[in-house]
């Protein structure tokens, strides 16, 4: 069996790793690989190595980093194919969804191939008597990324080029569920030009991230995934001195009101439901129906979600792949058990879907649940699944209210005709990313992502200025070149003059 090795000062190693966990494919169920599990004494050789590079990538010209930037960029696009097929066979996911990832994963490189003009500092003259005032930004030197399965190439993407692009040096560790193509993109970041041990890979548990929050020579940390681990991760990171990145889940709202197109909004809200399998942070998992538009809508999306055509990621006819492994499969069976239970009405029931010739792969069809109230459990939890729940409401103003008492705020949406209501649904809502007919509103590589309230730990949205930010700090400064016969020093609090 094909054994995942570690991305260290530019070449593959088992370093001193002794721990394996089994890699499955999804649509048959059964282990195609193994990935090694690093012991902290690995994280320790990663971040040796990186800071050895700082001392040269740190002090490398804007020009140098770019350079290697459009390089790698160029290179994610000629293995766009390979990349997506590793993607789907570890995730599960089909292989334009795939595709669409790492896309969205170059848009942020793009933006880092720009960089410089997002570390132009400020200059001001004269602020006082032969004094100017100016700014610059540095890199903080090792950073570490520690990222989800869902999105194996796009979510590191939003991370390490703009780290890189500003100096930094990098180690990555992603989920073990799907690891193959972060090696993929380090020997990419070697072709593009990378020094060695700018871009490290380190692959592993919880041993792994306890032994990165708790390194004394990494700066930072970026992290997405679920809340609760997104708050030990920045309660750990910082309280060692770290500045944090830490994006949780999510429990995203869809709202749709009457006067919307209603097999528009339904088109819209079945494909952020159940596309990936519905394991997406910004998948919609709520749609909320709003008056007389419930009856129909829920008719409608009962007849899209019927049409999915469920089956293995490679296979171009499918609509939606397996979920990543076998528990994640018995967590939806139950939350659409449980809603049952406590008196959804299950309008669309994918629990015992089987693929033929794939009986053993962790498949689950789209389920609809209607009649959802906040108190339920499929309302409540992140079920991380092809699960979409219907929720009533009488006035947009009930919508809103259901969605600002949710504890999460990571993305929601509207479907309306009307500018009013989207305008006034977009000021009162407590979410950090909207959509107005726009079912998963993730923001282009120069904004930055980043949702509300348990959505988002601490206050570091991730990538686009924000990113910049995060990976840098500011230098002022004051700056006096006097004349030979110049004023004495005065003893009293120096002000401008």
């Amino acid at each position: 069996m094909n054994t995942i090795e570690h991305w260290i000062d530019g070449t593959p190693t088992r370093a001193g790793s002794t721990r394996t966990a089994p890699v499955y494919d999804p649509a048959t169920g059964r282990p195609q690989a193994e990935v090694l599990l690093a012991e902290p004494s690995d994280v320790d050789t990663a971040v040796a190595a990186a800071s050895k590079a700082f001392e040269s990538w740190g002090d490398s010209s804007l020009s140098q980093r770019t350079k290697v930037m459009f390089a790698f960029r160029e290179l994610l696009v000629q293995h766009e194919d390979e990349l997506a097929r590793i993607i789907s066979s570890e995730h599960g996911k089909v292989i334009e969804d795939a595709r669409g990832e790492i896309v969205r994963g170059r848009e942020v490189v793009e933006y880092a191939c720009g960089i410089a003009d997002a570390l132009k500092g400020s200059f001001s003259d004269q602020v006082s008597r032969d004094v100017d005032v100016h700014d610059f930004r540095t890199p903080l030197g090792v950073v570490a990324g520690i990222t989800p399965f869902n999105f194996p190439i796009m979510v590191p993407l939003w991370m390490h080029p703009i780290a890189i692009a500003t100096g930094n040096t990098f180690v990555l560790k992603p989920s073990e569920r799907d690891p193959s193509a972060s090696n993929l993109v380090a020997r990419l970041y070697a072709e593009a030009g990378l020094p060695e041990g700018v871009f490290n890979v380190v692959h592993g548990d919880k041993v792994a991230v306890d032994a990165i929050l708790g390194h004394p020579d990494i700066a930072a940390v970026s992290f997405v995934g679920s809340t609760p681990i997104a708050k030990y991760v920045h309660e750990r990171g910082t309280a060692a001195g770290k500045r944090v990145q830490a994006l949780g889940g999510a429990k995203n709202h869809a709202v749709v009101l009457p006067d919307a197109d209603l097999e528009y909004a339904a088109d819209h809200l079945t494909a952020a439901a159940f596309g990936s399998a519905g394991q997406r942070c910004m998948a919609i998992s709520v749609g909320v129906a709003v008056g007389p538009a419930g009856d129909e809508l829920v008719e409608i999306l009962e007849r899209k979600a019927r049409e999915i055509r469920v089956g293995p990621g490679t296979d171009p006819a499918s609509d939606m792949g397996p979920v990543v492994t076998e528990a994640a499969r018995e967590r939806v069976v139950h939350s659409v058990a449980r809603g049952a239970e406590q008196g959804a009405k299950v309008v669309v029931d994918g629990r015992d879907l089987k693929v033929d010739g794939y009986e053993e792969g962790f498949f689950v069809g789209p389920s609809l649940l209607d009649s959802v109230t906040t108190e339920m459990d499929a309302y409540r939890e992140e079920i991380f699944g092809p699960v979409l729940v219907i929720v009533r409401a009488e006035t947009v103003d009930e919508a809103i209210a259901v969605i600002n008492a949710n504890p999460y705020g990571n993305g929601t949406a509207i479907f309306t005709g009307s500018g009013e209501a989207a305008r006034k649904f977009q000021r009162a809502v407590k979410v950090g990313m909207i959509g107005v007919n726009v079912p998963i509103p993730v923001p282009m590589s120069y904004y930055s992502f980043g949702g509300w309230k348990d959505s988002l730990i601490g206050d570091s949205p991730i990538h686009g200025p924000a990113g910049v930010r995060f990976y840098t700090r500011a230098k002022v400064v004051t700056t006096r070149w006097p004349h030979p016969n110049a004023t004495t020093a005065a003893f009293t609090f120096p002000t401008s003059s």
